[in-house]
């Protein structure tokens, strides 16, 4: 048996760890490359195969509808006008609130909310177009404009036979104010489209859209008051729309809208305006003068009946009995004669004394008068020292005067 010395022993293992080591290396390397090529094999396989589902999942999905969106710019010729005025005179129209003053249960007065109705600026000044109903009472008026501002309005006057107001309000000089513009309501046809601008319910520049109904309508106000010549209209009107302006398709203003005929208190496709050609007169008198100056005959008028023709033995029932005639007046320069005989007329509180045997005014300037309501009719757009002709019966026979007008008080 052979020996090995120590030396040789440790030779031996470190050279047998050696080999041992580099043979296990060799191994590995070559089982770890083959798996490393294996797992890229199959990982490459799974991303392929997740592909390939993701486009068969895409490919059974439904294609999404496509809507088919009409052309917005392509409108009806009306409907291109609409649009037109509304763009061109919504911002010409205000809101109008007002505070009234009521008493608490300790009679202290207190401020109460007023109505609120519409309005038209007619001028840059700040001159607003409405319905007196819908200031009447007020004791603050506010006027709202289409940016929302708000200002506090005066009233410059009002003429309530017409029902129309004019206000003024003060606008900041950095504000250049859309006025409306004025049309002819003169040439105005049964039929004719028409627009309503105005707050309904609060609801600020709503547009509605109807035709004229009917023309030269006289209606009588809840003050008794009739106004002659009315535009009946369809277009819806309801409360908050007083006051706005009822519009052509040129977007002028033809006539203010005023009230509606409703039991329930809603549109019910009658309303009335009132025509821009009076409202011309009134706005021009009003500014100039604060007030309507308005014409009259110096006289005591009274109204024929059956019974008052049946007592005096008259020949006529329908016309204006002269009771008096106011002395130094122009009724008495022109020879206009009152009555002599003075009698009760009327009951109880109501009753008054007339004069009978004077003239009776059946015509002026040629219209016949059957009423106190036509002779006021009559005179509406007549002036103060204006020269007219009356027809006047006296002793049974027709007779004209020539009478100038004087201003009523």
């Amino acid at each position: 048996m052979k020996l090995y010395s120590r030396r040789q022993v440790i030779c031996f293992t470190l050279l047998a760890a050696g080999i041992i080591g580099i043979s296990a290396y060799g191994i590995g390397f070559y089982f770890g490359t083959g798996t490393s090529q294996v797992l890229d094999s199959e990982q490459e396989n799974t991303l392929v195969q997740h592909e390939v589902h993701q486009e068969i999942q895409v490919s059974q999905e439904p294609a999404p509808y496509v809507f088919q969106t009409a052309d917005s710019s392509k409108y009806s010729i009306e409907e291109k006008q609409n649009i037109s005025v509304y763009e061109q005179t919504n911002e010409a129209v205000v809101n109008i609130t007002t505070e009234t003053v009521g008493v608490n249960w300790f009679l202290e007065p207190i401020p109460l909310e007023g109505g609120s109705g519409s309005g038209s600026i007619i001028d840059k000044r700040g001159y607003i177009l409405t319905n007196t109903h819908v200031i009447e009472d007020a004791t603050k008026i506010f006027v709202s404009l289409s940016d929302g501002s708000q200002y506090k309005a005066k009233v410059i006057g009002i003429d309530r036979e017409n029902d129309l107001a004019v206000l003024k309000f003060d606008p900041p000089k950095n504000i250049q104010l859309t006025t409306i513009k004025f049309g002819d309501s003169e040439h105005l046809k049964v039929g004719q489209r028409v627009l309503a601008i105005g707050n309904p319910f609060g609801l600020t520049r709503t547009l509605t859209v109807g035709i004229v109904s009917a023309l030269g309508r006289p209606i009588q106000t809840n003050k008794n008051i009739v106004i002659k010549n009315m535009i009946q209209t369809d277009t819806a009107i309801n409360p908050g729309n007083s006051g706005g302006p009822l519009l052509d398709t040129d977007g002028r203003m033809v006539g203010i809208n005023t009230m509606i005929y409703s039991t329930s208190g809603s549109s019910a496709g009658v309303g009335f305006a009132v025509p821009i050609n009076t409202a011309k007169r009134v706005v021009a008198e009003i500014i100039k003068f604060g007030k309507v100056r308005r014409a009259s005959i110096d006289a005591e008028l009274v109204q024929l009946n059956g019974s008052i023709a049946d007592y005096a033995g008259l020949p006529v029932d329908k016309g204006l009995l002269v009771s008096q005639v106011k002395r130094g007046s122009n009724a008495e320069r022109a020879g206009l004669r009152g009555g002599a005989n003075g009698v009760r007329y009327g009951i109880g509180r109501r009753a008054t004394v007339i004069y009978l045997g004077g003239d009776i005014i059946t015509a002026i300037a040629g219209e016949p008068i059957a009423s106190l309501a036509d002779y006021y009719a009559i005179l509406e757009d007549k002036k103060p020292e204006t020269q007219i002709k009356i027809t006047i019966l006296r002793g049974g026979k027709s007779m004209d005067l020539q009478l100038t007008l004087s201003e009523r008080q």
